[in-house]
């Protein structure tokens, strides 16, 4: 689809989500899940407040496409936000253990700096295309994970060194990484699809992390450029928490948007976009689902805005959502001759998605079947692609309790973040969004901003 206005958007599953065995928490049951509890005398009480009643308009159901997550698994089992907060194996934020780090990516000993180069993929269109800079990264989760204090880990400075004694091989089985205080042995292997030149170990790159824990840490983030696996049948990963040990992995190789072609990510179609119609109807018809599932359109909710064929369909005032669709269409399209910078924003915010994904389950959240969410899993990088940045009413409501954070306080910090990054499509979609969604915080902020003026 070369080309879309993205003139009807659906909030609802798409019609091939029943026929995949998923059925979604009802909205009585989506409501209850999003309580806040205390549990007094074994029996639960239903808290005084929570994050909110529901609005439908601004947090959809998950699209459950064709090869998703929730296609492959649609009986993952929900998490209510009592079932997180009774979790026996969560870890607690407290006072003296509540900073996240985030830890660079390694430097490279001269003597193995042919490593350099794994980095860099051997298919990529583009390749002036700019990697995320770490300190966005770590701007991105202070406002996420606001009420947190979120430090780039500046000690100890880690390096990739050579493995073993003698004269290193340009195709080395393994490569060590350096800290402070002990060298971790990082397993290596030839990238089995060939898009880059090598990969290292994500179990080995998580055992690393957990050593350079600090004391003060509620979790750490490890971010590497490198392309990484997991088991030996893994093509490649792009990141994983440890979340009972607090630590977490992610590698920005596969998110290169130069790779966008290779690997059927569409990015006319990326969030909010993604909640296209015509979009979701050509996805499910392309698996023969389109007409036989007609049965079932009556049952999907989607609007529209009429608009004369030679102007861009507005229609930013129906809801939260179309409101990030007209900010998204706004900017230059991702799908026409797109310039570096806009490319590399692009990158930035897949990186900032998938990093706030994964320290959510440091906090004990588990995969997300309610919603379209920032916590929902993804069986692969088009679906990555079509997944929002923010948390849904049940996440919300958990990572608020666990902060101590204000949920207007949080979304201005948001908004703060994301109006730096004005040519990011994700991030100009996702402050529309907070403003539609929120108009009494946007419009505190800006009285904010004009004093201090």
């Amino acid at each position: 689809m070369s080309v879309c206005d993205h003139r009807i958007l659906s909030f609802e599953s798409s019609p091939y989500s029943s026929q995949a065995g998923y059925q979604r928490p009802t909205a009585t049951e989506r409501e209850d899940a999003a309580t806040l509890q205390s549990v007094a005398k074994g029996k639960s009480k239903r808290a005084l407040e929570t994050t909110g009643s529901e609005d439908s308009n601004a947090f959809c159901a998950p699209l459950v496409l064709p090869g998703d997550d929730l296609a492959e698994d649609p009986e993952y089992p929900p998490q209510s936000v009592q079932e997180w907060q009774t979790d026996e194996d969560r870890n607690e934020v407290k006072p003296a253990r509540k900073t996240i780090y985030v830890a660079a990516p390694p430097s490279i000993d001269s003597n193995i700096a042919f490593v350099e180069s794994w980095s860099e993929p051997k298919q990529a269109e583009n390749k002036q295309i700019q990697p995320p800079q770490i300190q966005d990264v770590v701007d991105y989760l202070k406002a996420f994970y606001h009420g947190m204090p979120v430090k780039l880990l500046l000690s100890p400075k880690l390096r990739l060194t050579q493995w073993g004694e003698g004269k290193p091989s340009k195709t080395p089985r393994f490569v060590g990484l350096a800290t402070a205080t002990e060298c971790v042995r990082i397993r290596t292997r030839a990238s089995k699809d060939g898009v880059f030149v090598r990969q290292l170990n994500l179990d080995d790159l998580l055992d690393a992390a957990i050593g350079i824990l600090p004391d003060d840490a509620f979790a750490l983030l490890l971010l590497v450029p490198f392309d990484i696996y997991e088991s030996p049948d893994d093509d490649f990963a792009c990141g994983r928490a440890y979340g009972g040990s607090r630590v977490a992995v992610i590698s920005t190789a596969r998110y290169h948007p130069g790779l966008d072609r290779h690997q059927d990510v569409d990015r006319l179609h990326s969030w909010p976009a993604s909640h296209c119609k015509e979009f979701i109807d050509a996805f499910c018809s392309d698996v023969g689902q389109g007409k036989a599932k007609s049965k079932h359109k009556k049952n999907v909710k989607a609007t529209t805005m009429e608009s004369s064929s030679s102007e861009p369909v507005v229609y930013a005032a129906l809801s939260p959502l179309h409101a990030a669709v007209t900010a998204h269409e706004a900017l230059p399209s991702l799908a026409k001759s797109p310039n570096a910078a806009a490319l590399s924003a692009l990158w930035l915010g897949r990186a900032c998605r998938t990093a706030s994904h994964e320290l959510g389950h440091c906090l004990g959240i588990d995969h997300c079947v309610y919603y379209a969410c920032a916590m929902q899993g993804t069986a692969g990088l088009a679906e990555d692609a079509r997944q929002p940045p923010f948390l849904c009413p049940v996440d919300l409501t958990k990572m608020l309790h666990a902060s101590g954070a204000d949920r207007d306080d949080r979304y201005r910090a948001i908004l703060d973040f994301c109006d730096k990054h004005p040519g990011c499509h994700l991030f100009a979609a996702f402050a529309a969004w907070i403003r539609a969604q929120t108009p009494e915080t946007s419009a505190k902020r800006l009285k904010t901003t004009d004093a201090e003026h």
